[in-house]
């Protein structure tokens, strides 16, 4: 059972990776040549779940993470890099039951959901990637530690920022 929702897991994260690649081709180009003027991350949806202090602790992580990951990109007057985070879930996670790959938690994740924009002169999208980033809930270290979420959260952002960079065509 485990290794058919294992299997399940991963083929769905394969689908949103294959859903994503032509949503992204769409506006591939301006991406492609783009040295950016800003970066800035969005979560007022978060805000408006009720994730209020999270959400801000998540847009400063994810926004240092994006300004590293991107620095070379940086200081030009292009466009600006928006991300827009749609989606924080944070598992619970009680440890144990790491099973055969060391991962503790089992399959319990935490996922970010967002999409990255890039946004010209005159407020327009240029192109969107959409993406969707898994780790596992244990990435903070021991749940019992009292900064364990904190640290998830960090770990959560550095892992989209970097995903993204991949993601994005360099010059």
């Amino acid at each position: 059972m485990r290794t058919t929702g294992r299997r399940t897991v991963l083929g769905l994260l394969v689908g949103v990776f294959a859903l994503a690649g032509p949503a992204f081709a769409q506006g591939a180009a301006p991406f492609e040549a783009a040295r950016l003027s800003a970066i800035r991350v969005d979560v007022q949806p978060l805000i408006a779940q009720g994730n209020g202090l999270q959400a801000e602790a998540l847009r400063s992580d994810l926004l240092a993470a994006l300004k590293d990951a991107f620095a070379d990109r940086l200081g030009d007057r292009g466009p600006i890099l928006v991300v827009r985070i749609k989606g924080l879930s944070m598992n619970p996670y009680v440890g144990g039951g790491g099973g055969r790959h060391g991962f503790g938690g089992g399959s319990q994740s935490d996922y970010l959901d967002g999409e990255a924009l890039l946004i010209g002169a005159r407020g327009e999208v240029l192109a969107r990637h959409p993406q969707l980033s898994a780790l596992p809930a244990s990435s903070g270290g021991a749940w019992y530690d009292t900064e364990s979420e904190r640290r998830r959260v960090t770990a959560i952002a550095e892992h989209y920022a970097g995903w993204l960079r991949r993601a994005l065509p360099t010059d």
